[in-house]
């Protein structure tokens, strides 16, 4: 079957689902959300093991972490919300607001998180009636595969609409991209050429920029090893490879000594070796400013330790390189997707600002950064200097994504990073950025319609 056929019918067959699913109910429709919930959550372990036999990326048990943690976020996130029909009233402005579906979404599903992507984005599609068609990264399609047919089984058990997840068993560029123009909605969740490729499909789209969480050592703060261990394990997690991983400590030189013994009580193998330096980056980003060596990525820190040619403990947990320099002029302090971080010292916690927003202006813009204070204003002022979407206070960087359902964030996989990075959104991705919104205007009271002088000398406000 040749790429228009094939997507032909997957337009066909999506079109035929929403039709159906057009006349369910609140009630039924979030029935279905937790039925999907339920299943992903019982082949957590599974599918887990799944991804990092396919992928090479990663490890088992934060997969496993992920995986049975990511079920709670999405119905903590969608319960008892309203998404069909009439959603809500602003009694003020007299206006009700309708929900409508976005119709067919298609989404391109990252190799580095091929399981939880299709949960967060599909189940979220469905909770606003969607139907969600799944494009897979080339070396993560059985396990992509594997999780929208554990999601069809169960729908199918509970006598829903056939395809409302559908998706590709061997995909190609070219039919990814005849998928994504031929959807009403796109979200890409991946690499920059997939981003790019969602941006460039004709349709409204949804999509993610790179990661490169700083993170900033107040001195006065008063949990430094809470601190310190909370970045170890942001830079850990899952090899690395999450877009919201912990890649630097910065800190004023008055707590840096400090902050390099609590790392080494983290088991942390710390080194300010200028060759050690040197090899780390060549292994890395062989081309300075160019793409990433695929090599490394996702791998664990004994691997990465061998390629360094560096001999670590066996229960290293990540490794730590001092740098000199920073910015566009330190390849290291970009977004390095293995377990592996950088240290930099600064003068005091301004200057560590000033470092942190030069990083993120090399890469990471619009992303997500991290703050240890206790010192509100300083928090406030760092989020007004730092050009992120998602500025986190005393916790890890992977918080970004609030997998612990431990902040205010929406629980998601799509991290939205604002005009920044080139996204639509600066938002966590959740089931509102997949409905259409119809508002109900009524005509106001004579007694409520704003006069000249009361918008220009009174009370009159929107």
């Amino acid at each position: 079957m040749d790429n228009q056929t094939m997507v032909n019918e997957m337009i066909a067959k999506g079109r035929k689902a929403l039709a159906e699913l057009e006349s369910y109910s609140q009630e039924q429709i979030d029935e279905l959300c937790r039925i999907c919930c339920e299943a992903f959550a019982a082949h957590a372990e599974e599918l887990a093991r799944e991804a990092v036999e396919e992928t090479g990326l990663g490890n088992v048990p934060d997969k496993i972490m992920k995986n049975t943690g990511s079920p709670d976020g999405v119905w903590y996130a969608i319960k008892g919300k309203k998404s069909v029909g009439v959603i809500g009233h602003d009694e003020r402005r007299h206006l009700t607001f309708v929900a409508h579906p976005k119709g067919i979404i298609s989404c391109v599903i990252p190799t580095t998180n091929p399981n939880i992507t299709i949960l967060f984005n599909g189940v979220y599609a469905l909770k606003g009636r969607n139907v969600i068609l799944c494009a897979p990264h080339p070396r993560a399609k059985r396990s992509t595969v594997h999780t929208c047919q554990i999601f069809n089984e169960a729908l199918k058990k509970a006598g829903a609409p056939d395809n409302i997840f559908q998706y590709v068993e061997e995909p190609n560029i070219e039919l990814t991209q005849m998928m994504m123009a031929a959807s009403d909605t796109v979200l890409g969740t991946g690499g920059p050429n997939m981003v790019k490729a969602a941006y460039s499909s004709g349709k409204p789209a949804y999509g993610v920029g790179p990661g490169n969480s700083q993170t900033i050592f107040d001195p006065a703060y008063n949990n430094l090893p809470m601190a310190v261990g909370q970045t170890v394990f942001g830079c850990k997690f899952d090899n690395g490879i999450i877009c919201a991983c912990n890649r630097s400590f910065i800190t004023p030189r008055s707590i840096s000594a400090k902050v390099v013994e609590l790392m080494k009580a983290e088991k942390v193998y710390y080194t300010d070796d200028p060759t050690v330096r040197d090899r780390a980056r060549e292994l890395l980003f062989p081309n300075g400013l160019g793409p990433i060596n695929g090599k490394p990525v996702g791998q664990d820190v004994q691997k990465i330790a061998e390629m360094l040619g560096l001999d670590i403990p066996e229960d290293t947990s990540i490794i730590v390189v001092k740098v000199e320099k920073y910015g566009t002029d330190e390849p290291l302090c970009r977004e390095k997707m293995v377990p592996l971080a950088v240290h930099i010292e600064c003068g005091d916690v301004e200057e560590a600002i000033r470092i942190a927003k030069a990083n993120l202006m090399m890469e990471g813009a619009g992303h997500s950064s991290v703050i240890h204070t206790n010192d509100n204003a300083l928090v406030e002022r760092a989020a007004c200097e730092l050009p992120v979407s998602r500025m986190l206070v005393n916790c890890p960087g992977v918080f970004s994504a609030n997998p612990a359902l431990a902040n205010g964030l929406c629980p998601t996989a799509t991290l939205g990073c604002g005009s920044w990075a080139g996204c639509s959104v600066s938002q966590n991705l959740g089931f509102e950025e997949l409905i259409n919104v119809s508002r109900i205007a009524y005509v106001y009271p004579e007694n409520e319609v704003p006069t000249h002088d009361t918008v220009w000398n009174g009370d009159a406000a929107f």
